[in-house]
């Protein structure tokens, strides 16, 4: 890109220039290993030499070590902040929870890149309430009560946050993938057009849980719940790390699924999404004898979700994103 008016000195030209950034791939040898990075480099916008300007080396340093971390699949230093945060354990404390010696996280966090045997320690701890439960037990005596107490506290929280079934953590994991901005609102519609579509598809739902018929539309009221510990964006909160990695266990049928609502009614807001399940009849049918104002919690079975959905396949072939399309502009548009 060019820094359009952003000039230093360029050697060869001998004078100061214009310059561009762009990216050129290097190759270096780590631990007797080749590897090849993508880093930024400024051209002159005359000779096109390189210049070397302020603050480009350590933005170089910065690319390779990301880059050699994902290459390696090891923890990044914003990994093991999360897990402070989650757990509410200070450097220290969690380099001895861990069973690491003492100065291990500071270390890291100061950009030493740890091995591979730790940093899987680490990601089975971001993954897993359970195993960091194991893990501060394990050394429990190396810990103070306070940071212990306050540890495992934050553990048992997550655990029970986190309640839902795998199969539902795994959809909202590669939801939150796909799109860079949801609402809880939008969530739940997407997961109820998710499990309409599958089951319409495939004949048999694609998560447990039972649906219910709220006034604002469908509702999975286990994902509510952890969702209202959230004070912020759902997305921004560091315990959403957990979910990280979770979609790789989705099939192809189900990721299949999943794009097809996320291309299609993923493109809507919460409350454009609820007018369109508020003129669908499972919906409808659920909230019978109930005015607009009244709360409901009234269950819409899985049966009538899919059977409504088999019906729109028939008519609007849901299969392709222009049929759902289809489907969707006759409720938006």
């Amino acid at each position: 890109m060019t820094e359009k008016g952003r000039k230093d000195f360029c050697i060869e030209c001998r004078k100061e220039t214009e310059y561009l950034l762009r990216k050129k791939d290097i190759v270096k040898t780590i631990r007797d290993k080749e590897y090849t990075f993508g880093i930024t480099v400024a051209v002159c916008a005359e000779c096109g030499g390189e210049m070397s300007i302020p603050g480009l080396i350590d933005k170089n340093v910065d690319e390779i070590d990301k880059q050699y971390r994902a290459a390696e699949s090891l923890v990044s230093m914003d990994d093991i902040e999360k897990l402070m945060k989650i757990y509410k354990i200070g450097k220290a404390p969690l380099s001895l929870a861990l069973g690491f010696g003492e100065v291990t996280i500071p270390r890291y966090l100061e950009g030493q890149v740890p091995s591979k045997e730790y940093s899987d320690v680490v990601k089975a701890a971001l993954a897993s309430p359970a195993y960091m439960k194991q893990k501060l037990l394990e050394n429990r005596e190396k810990l103070t009560d306070a940071a212990y107490r306050k540890a495992m506290a934050a553990a048992d929280n997550i655990e029970n946050l986190f309640s839902v079934s795998e199969k539902m953590l795994r959809v909202i994991a590669y939801v939150f993938e796909k799109l860079e901005e949801v609402t809880p609102l939008m969530l739940q519609k997407l997961l109820y057009f998710i499990q309409g579509v599958y089951s319409a598809l495939y004949g048999r739902p694609i998560f447990t849980e039972d649906c219910r018929a709220w006034i604002h539309g469908p509702v999975y009221p286990e994902v509510y719940d952890l969702l209202r510990d959230f004070k912020y964006n759902p997305i921004d909160d560091a315990r959403f790390v957990l979910l990280k990695g979770a979609s790789d266990a989705l099939t192809d049928e189900e990721k299949k699924v999943i794009d097809l609502v996320v291309n299609t009614f993923g493109m809507y807001g919460g409350k454009a999404l609820e007018r369109i399940t508020h003129n669908e009849d499972p919906w409808k049918e659920a909230r019978k004898g109930y005015s607009d104002s009244i709360p409901s919690s009234e269950l819409l079975p899985k049966d009538h979700i899919m059977k409504y959905f088999i019906a729109v396949n028939k008519k609007y072939n849901i299969n392709t994103e222009e049929g759902l399309r289809t489907y969707i502009h006759e409720y938006v548009e």
